[in-house]
């Protein structure tokens, strides 16, 4: 048999022990602030019927999928099509329904109201849920991009609450500060401010291409912006009177103030003013750690999908995209025929967040400590007297290892430094005999003889 070159799929990683030891430290954070909040954790299967998914993305989204192929001979059904029906033709529309009834999952929302459903009868509402899993997508793979990748996601469905978004901001400001940062940004807009400002020049059927415009402010500036909406249909008149809501300045007080004079006579404008004013003023109870919450007008994430409050989270220590985002969305579950179920989810970014950790030097350098100590012996006689200490510090929750008899003691010293092991204990004859193990630090380069009860002391500190 030919040899075949080792490789991986375009667009998917293998990851390191250590590299693995960083990202879950950063799963294990996020974590533990969702659980604080109340979030449960579920877990939804890799493959969804292609029917759960197919139409949920747009057509775009349906071409992005990974379809798994049927079992056992697939093409047998779409040669019985073919027989049955002479002008069935094998285009890929057909034979998809045909050879395919399950695809990998494009994101973590589809299938949690899928699940929100099929368990309406088992589930306490509000239902606070949060998933860490893999999701798939068949995009064209580029730096930052990948076709395998996981998401962190926190819902809450079956409550109209502002609370929600409130704790959203703090969930955000919590675990990001947990894991280090120290300068980053939580903008928050609402749907229904921006549907305000389309009504203000009378184009509320412009709604996307207007947001789509000024959602670019920050890469293109005020100029940029005027030339998009100017070729998309907009005339100077209502370029001019939104003018001032698009360059809003000041305080979040200062600018709400702004918005609420400008969308006078926009009764669902004025509503978005005050959700977002209600928002503020459960944050104003609650004491921020470290980040900035900014109203940003120009924030339109996700337009068609979000019916209220939209969130979006960035450092301002690298140069970096958004590493958070969400907000709050009507009728998720409608699509599988329970209606009027409202909710609100926001997402981690964990590989950005992982890239903003690497250059900013933040992981403790626990991270990549998987064992904290090593015993290393001379000979056969030395592994049966380590057998039962090493039983002991297991019992004691200290991650150990014993090297294996037989090596030379440099080999097994090169082990531990090679995976970074800070102790080393070491038994010879010696030791043995004496009852007073070599134990070893191995950043500082200390060594000294201790009794077992005594090291087991040092490493439980």
């Amino acid at each position: 048999m030919a040899s075949i070159k080792p490789s991986v799929p375009k667009g998917t990683r293998d990851f390191s022990p250590a590299e693995m030891a960083k990202r879950n430290f950063i799963f294990d954070t996020i974590k533990g602030v969702f659980r604080k909040y109340g979030y449960q954790q579920i877990e939804t299967p890799a493959m969804e019927n292609l029917s759960t998914l197919t139409g949920k993305y747009g057509d775009e989204g349906d071409k992005l999928m990974f379809k798994i192929l049927n079992s056992g001979d697939f093409w047998s059904e779409a040669e019985s099509r073919k027989q049955k029906d002479q002008s069935f033709e094998y285009s890929s529309k057909n034979l998809t329904s045909a050879i395919s009834e399950k695809a990998l999952r494009y994101d973590l929302t589809v299938p949690f109201a899928r699940y929100v459903v099929q368990h309406q009868n088992e589930i306490t509402f509000p239902f606070k849920r949060f998933q860490v899993q893999p999701v798939w997508r068949a995009d064209r793979p580029q730096k930052g991009r990948y076709r395998e990748f996981f998401q962190c996601d926190a819902d809450v469905v079956g409550s109209d609450s502002l609370l929600n978004e409130a704790e959203f901001v703090l969930i955000y400001d919590e675990a990001l500060s947990k894991l280090g940062l120290k300068d980053f940004t939580i903008k928050i807009n609402n749907r229904k401010i921006l549907s305000g400002i389309a009504e203000l020049i009378d184009k509320s059927d412009n709604i996307v291409d207007l947001t789509v415009a000024i959602d670019k402010l920050d890469k293109i500036g005020f100029d940029g912006v005027v030339n998009e909406l100017l070729e998309r249909g907009f005339t100077e008149a209502d370029i001019e009177k939104i003018k001032p809501v698009i360059l809003l300045q000041g305080t979040n007080e200062q600018k709400l103030q702004s918005l609420r004079d400008a969308l006078s006579n926009s009764v669902i404008g004025l509503k978005g003013c005050e959700e977002i004013e209600t928002v503020f003023n459960y944050l104003h109870h609650c004491k921020l750690q470290t980040a900035n919450c900014e109203l940003d007008i120009t924030l339109a994430r996700g337009l068609n999908y979000y019916t209220g409050a939209i969130f979006e989270v960035k450092t301002n220590e690298v140069a970096m995209g958004s590493i958070g985002g969400g907000g709050r969305y009507d009728d998720l579950t409608g699509m599988f025929g329970l209606k009027g179920l409202t909710g609100a989810g926001i997402s981690f970014g964990a590989d950005r967040i992982y890239d903003v950790m690497e250059e900013l030097n933040l992981f403790p350098e626990a991270t990549n400590e998987s064992t904290k100590v090593l015993i290393c012996c001379f000979d056969k006689e030395g592994e049966q007297y380590a057998l039962p200490l090493l039983q002991q510090l297991r019992t004691k929750n200290i991650n150990a290892e014993l090297y294996p008899a037989g090596a030379k003691i440099k080999k097994q010293m090169d082990y531990a430094n090679n995976k970074q092991i800070p102790y080393v204990i070491l038994i010879g004859s010696d030791e043995m005999q004496s009852g007073l193990l070599s134990f070893k630090n191995m950043v500082t380069g200390e060594q000294e003889k201790l009794t077992s009860d005594a090291i087991i002391s040092e490493l439980t500190k």
